[in-house]
């Protein structure tokens, strides 16, 4: 830390992964007071809502609300100017006594933002390399629009869950390549995916198309996603049209965005694209983020994905999204598809650490393959911040029996 960096008064945040250069949002509640935004600094939640009541009461219809939305709609000079205010309040002892502060423990999170809609993409070239390999294993890895363009699918946005939220198996039809017919009944093959999600705060109406250049005044921030999938449902409806009931059954968020700015200090060049883009797709500067994932299930660190390795970019992926004159919404969510890097602790889905459920992994001292009932999957995300690594929250689901 230099010394022309003021440090919070806040005890126990400074140096913290939540220090004042990272300040993630979320739409908090306690007891029975009414849910509005909050910011977490260290082990506490600063109660925006009821500052902006006291100190800025232009603010209150942005942040003592239950939604992140209003906030989102203001544009980027208010996200700024927010930001600005928030690490005045917590650096500034003055200060001290004209906020509200509450414990993380004493505080329940919602789903920090109504989602307008959701597109998944399936932008890791190891990820996709490795199930091209587990599933057409006589075929190419890669088909041949992948390096052309970010591939990717519309998902369903009344899914999207918040952390903690538990998981039903989902129910569907499956055909394994040795039954002749389909059957219906719970899925066998229950999945994760380890993605990253990026929250945009920017209506574009129908025939507008979004420039790789104009990503940060259009997202705002990003949240960790974890996007089941049931992998034996998805084996036999997929073809010709792609996932439908197979991811459309839960996909769930972290309770924290953290904004943009942020994450600064993260960005880095993308490993390469070794095929020429279309001049849409083109970008100036380094476009990845140097942001780490960490895989746990049931209490065992399975996997450690690396978002830099990822081959596009999130300002490709929303460029692509929009370049056929699709329009955007505030609230909408784009999520990056399963990380993974070239090593095989850094697989983002259990399909690609089993290798397809042939080459078990060890988790707790036991051989796992796809999900059991009973088990949780917690997902943890950081990124170097301008004062030390800063942390993007969690994602954390329990699979419950089919419902």
């Amino acid at each position: 830390m230099t010394e022309t960096q003021p440090q919070t008064w806040v005890d126990g945040a400074a140096g913290s992964l939540y220090d004042v250069d990272n300040l993630p949002y979320a739409v908090v509640t306690t007891g029975d007071e009414p849910a509005q935004v909050g910011v977490r600094i260290g082990e506490q939640v600063l109660d925006l809502g009821a500052a902006a009541r006291a100190l800025r009461p232009a603010w209150t219809p942005l942040l003592g609300v239950d939604r992140l939305n209003p906030l989102l709609a203001a544009g980027a000079a208010t996200w700024a100017e927010v930001r600005a205010w928030v690490v005045d309040l917590l650096t500034d002892p003055g200060r001290r006594d004209q906020v509200r502060l509450l414990p993380l423990a004493d505080v329940a999170c919602r789903l920090p933002f109504e989602v307008a809609d959701y597109v998944d993409y399936y932008a890791s070239e190891h990820h996709a390399t490795n199930v091209g390999r587990i599933f057409r294993p006589d075929g190419a890895a890669l088909l041949p629009n992948w390096k052309h363009l970010p591939v990717g699918y519309h998902g369903r946005a009344g899914s999207i869950v918040v952390s903690g939220t538990p998981v039903h198996r989902p129910a569907g039809q499956r055909k394994a390549p040795t039954e002749d017919l389909p059957s219906y009944g719970p899925s066998r093959r229950l999945d994760i995916e380890a993605e990253l999600g990026f929250v945009v705060g920017r209506s574009v109406p129908l025939g507008t198309r979004v420039a790789t250049a104009e990503f940060a005044d259009t997202v705002f921030g990003v949240a960790g996603v974890n996007d089941w999938s049931a992998r034996d449902i998805q084996a036999w409806e997929y073809v010709p049209l792609g996932p439908h009931l197979a991811k459309s059954f839960a996909t769930s968020i972290s309770a924290w965005v953290t904004p943009l700015a942020a994450l600064e200090p993260a960005r880095v060049p993308l490993p390469g694209q070794d095929v020429p883009v279309l001049q849409y797709l083109r970008e100036e500067g380094p476009s990845g983020y140097d942001i780490e994932v960490e895989v746990e299930l049931n209490g065992t660190v399975v996997a450690r994905p690396p978002y830099r390795s990822m081959y596009w970019s999130p300002a490709q992926m929303l460029a692509h999204l929009t370049v056929n004159g699709a329009s955007l919404r505030v609230g909408d969510l784009y999520a990056s598809g399963t990380i993974s890097g070239p090593d095989k602790d850094q697989r983002g889905s259990f399909l690609e650490l089993s290798w397809g459920g042939r080459e078990p992994f060890v988790a707790g001292g036991a051989e796992r393959t796809f999900l059991e009932d009973g088990d949780e999957v917690v997902l943890r995300y950081t990124a170097p911040g301008a004062r030390g690594r800063i942390g993007l929250g969690e994602v954390r689901g329990r699979i419950l029996p089919t419902s």
